[in-house]
This record gives structure tokens, C-alpha cells and sequence, in this order.
């Protein structure tokens, strides 16, 4: 928002600052007349300090009234407060430390992406999520091919991830059409692609989009170039299209050797390149490991920025194999194909669920062609990473997906400890996030 906007009539805000002047001038009119003629008698003196009084008076209550103001336009998640209450107190409390919070990049697409971004946005605002733009499937695929734009689905996800916003724009954003030609398309696409189509650039729209949605963070496509992922298999035939990867894959049971994407020195979004390298910490991850997560390191200067970053470089994998991009796979497995499309070394940590589930939900996963990563710890600590363990699993309505608290806590544990607490300029940061992860629990 333009500090111009603030001066819209209706808001208050014009009233308020007004009188806040009026109480300056009040206080300042008092204390010069009482030094200019102190030798008035008490009752001149008395009448001008009473006249200052008055004015400092005016300027907290106007002050309050001000702020209170601001706050409502801002509507920070959406919270009318009262500053006669603990309200404002509290608000502006959690706003400060969120601020203060450590800088987090997390490179993905896909579902697990916006899982995890639930969990962090209670940590930081200084959030910003890389986005894959190489989805050419479902609604997305549709648009990007009627519309000639960039695939908004995983984008859109982002977004509404760090939005704040009430559950029903949240399920409006999110609702899927049923009938018609429209069936089977996204509101939240349609939304992006209508702000694609009143802005200069799909950059500027998902920017646009974030404000309108009051994004907490920053979400950012990869690359604005309008790029395919292609697949190499093990038998040598080469897929184009993400949607057809899994499609054919599903057909031929074969493994995927690399992927690629169909144009080469695909230039990448500068904002993206400087998150990076700004970062305190960089989160690969969860999500699709071929199709999510290695179309963003194939963007020309992303591997070199996460290999000269100064940041913790963390690999989220993923809760459970994918049938037709990773069946089989290990954690070893995982990590070494993102060594091989980028460069080894570039993983600092690892992120592995080690808790079981239920056997009936894991024989219907297995019926389908997937399983729990097995972590193979030996072989991921002879690369030199350190593997992280422990319970991060949710299981909603029978699928497996990671608990965005648990693993944002786990995140913050992280860089609160490895970072801020051996910056001395950020001391006063690293225990206002400790005791954000105390009280979050």
C-alpha cells in the first residue's frame, strides 16, 4: 500500500493526525507562555500548564486512535483491536517478532510446498517461495496453453498458504468448478490469470495477487520464461511435459534418468537469485522430487547461488515414494538425483520421517505403488550431510502429507540455533524466535 493511500477519506486517518497536531501545538503553547511570562502569577502559570496538559492528553488519545486506525487499514489477520484492551499489545508483539524472524527461502512447487509454508508463516515474515513454473497439467496446463501464461496452480497454492485471509475467500480461491467448460478449473487460476491480464508482467500479478491477499512473505516464480520439463529415461526415451512424465511413466514402468528442461541458460527472476544469497536458511523442498523440486535447480544460476549463499541449505524429503517418479527410492536415492542435477556437497541437512503409519493406510499406499522413504542412514552421512529424524507425518483424510507445524518448528530449532545465536548483531533475534518455537509448542 502508497503512504498516499492512507490519506483516503473514510479511514480516519486525516481526523486523527489533526488533532495529534492540535495537541503538539496545545503542549507547546502551554510550556513557552509559562516560560515567557512566569512572573504572571500562579493562576496564569497554573491556567498554562493546565492548557499543556490538555495537549499531551490530545496527543495520546489521538496517538491511539491513530494507530488503531493504520492497523484496521493494514488488517492484520483480520483482527479489529481494541487499544483499551490487551489486544493491540499482544498484535503488535507477535508483528515484531515475526519481522524479526529469520530470512527462510523455500524452493519447490506442488502440494508439500504450501504445506510447509503454513507451518513457517507462524515464525517469519521473512518468507519467500521459489516456485516451480514448468506444471503444464489440469487447470494450469489449460490456462497456460489458452492464455499463453505461466502456470499458476503452484503459485496460486503459495499464496494462499501465506495468505491472510477469511476460511470463505479461502475456499473460494480454492474451489474447483463442476460442470461446464469451466469443469475441473480453479477460481484461485482464474483470479491470477485475470490479474496476469491487467498487469505488465506474470511477476507483477502474483505480486499484485499477494498484496490483495495480505501475503505474509514473498512468493516468486522461478523463472518467468515460458519452460517445458523434459525427462530422460532409463531406456533412453525422451518425455516432454511434466503431465506426460507420470503419464507414460505410469504406462512403461520405467525409471527416470535425469530431467532437463527444453531450453537451455533458462534465465532466472534477479528477486530470486538475491533471496538466496540473503538468506539465513534454504528449504529444497517437500514436494515432487523430479518434478517439483529439480526444475527449479535446472534455472541457470540457482545452483551457483545455493552453493555461494552463506545460508543452511535443507532437504526436505518427502513422507512417502511417489509411484512413477520415485518408487523405490530411499533417502539416499532422493539426495543423490538432486547432486546429480546440481552439484554434490550443496546439502547441508536432511529432513527424514522415521514414524510409522497406520498398516491399513500403508497396504492401500502400497497397492498404489508407494511406500514410507526408507532412511538409509549410512549412505546419506557418507556425502557428509547430517540426517534429522522424528515424527513429521499428518495423515488427513487418508492421505499422508508433513505436519506443517512440526516441520516449521523443526525448521526454526535449526536456524535459531546454527544462525541467529552465533550472529552477536542478532542476538536480540535469536531469542525472540526461541521463544516464538516455546510458545508454539
Amino acid at each position: 500500500m502508497r503512504a498516499s493511500d492512507l490519506w483516503i477519506p473514510g479511514m480516519g486517518i486525516r481526523r486523527w493526525s489533526l488533532l495529534l497536531v492540535a495537541g503538539l501545538t496545545l503542549i507547546c503553547t502551554g510550556i513557552v507562555l509559562t516560560l515567557k511570562y512566569y512572573g504572571n502569577g500562579i493562576l496564569f502559570i497554573v491556567s498554562m500548564l493546565l492548557l499543556a496538559c490538555l495537549g499531551v492528553i490530545t496527543v495520546i488519545g489521538s496517538l491511539r486512535a491513530l494507530i488503531n486506525a493504520i492497523l484496521k487499514d493494514f488488517n492484520y489477520r483480520n483482527i479489529n483491536t481494541a487499544l483499551n484492551s490487551e489486544g493491540l499489545s499482544n498484535l503488535l508483539h507477535e508483528k515484531r517478532i515475526l519481522v524479526k524472524g529469520p530470512k527462510i527461502v523455500a524452493i519447490g512447487g506442488g502440494t508439500g510446498l504450501s504445506t510447509m509454508l503454513r507451518g513457517l508463516k507462524q515464525y517469519t515474515s521473512n518468507l519467500t517461495a521459489l516456485v516451480t513454473v514448468a506444471d503444464d497439467g489440469g487447470g494450469s496446463g489449460v490456462l497456460r496453453e489458452d492464455l499463453g501464461m505461466l502456470p499458476p496452480g503452484d503459485i496460486r497454492n503459495c499464496i494462499l498458504a501465506l495468505a491472510d485471509t477469511e476460511p470463505i475467500m479461502q475456499k473460494l480461491l480454492q474451489y474447483r468448478f463442476q460442470d461446464g467448460m469451466l469443469k475441473g478449473q480453479s477460481f484461485g487460476n482464474l483470479f491470477l490469470a485475470a490479474m496476469d491480464g491487467i498487469s505488465e508482467s506474470f511477476e507483477e500479478a502474483v505480486k499484485k495477487m499477494s498484496d490483495v491477499l495480505a501475503v505474509t512473505g514473498t512468493v516468486l516464480p522461478i523463472t518467468l520464461e515460458d519452460v517445458r520439463l523434459c525427462a530422460e529415461m532409463e531406456g533412453g526415451e525422451t518425455i516432454l511435459g511434466e503431465h506426460n512424465i507420470g503419464h507414460r511413466n505410469r504406462e512403461n514402468k520405467t525409471r527416470i534418468n535425469r530431467v532437463f528442461l527444453n531450453q537451455t541458460k533458462v534465465k532466472p527472476l534477479e528477486e530470486a537469485i538475491a533471496a538466496i544469497m540473503e538468506a539465513d536458511i534454504v528449504v529444497l523442498g517437500p514436494g515432487s522430487l523430479y518434478t517439483s523440486i529439480l526444475p527449479n535447480l535446472l534455472v541457470e544460476g540457482v545452483c551457483d547461488a545455493l552453493a555461494g549463499t552463506k545460508a543452511i541449505i535443507v532437504y526436505v524429503c518427502n513422507v512417502m515414494t511417489q509411484p512413477c517418479e520415485t518408487e523405490g527410492y530411499t533417502l539416499g536415492d532422493h539426495i543423490t538425483a538432486i547432486e546429480k542435477h546440481s552439484r554434490k556437497g550443496i546439502i547441508d541437512f536432511c529432513i527424514a520421517n522415521t514414524a510409522p503409519i497406520p498398516g491399513e493406510l500403508e497396504e492401500r499406499y502400497r497397492l498404489d505403488g508407494a511406500e514410507l522413504v526408507r532412511v538409509d542412514a549410512p549412505e546419506v552421512e557418507k556425502l557428509g550431510i547430517e540426517i534429522i529424524t522424528g515424527d513429521f507425518k499428518a495423515i488427513n483424510n487418508n492421505y499422508v502429507r508433513h505436519d506443517s507445524n512440526k516441520l516449521a518448528k523443526k525448521i526454526m530449532e535449526l536456524v535459531s540455533d546454527l544462525v541467529l545465536s552465533k550472529d552477536k548483531e542478532r542476538i536480540l533475534d535469536y531469542y525472540y524466535s526461541r521463544d516464538r518455537i516455546n510458545k508454539m509448542g
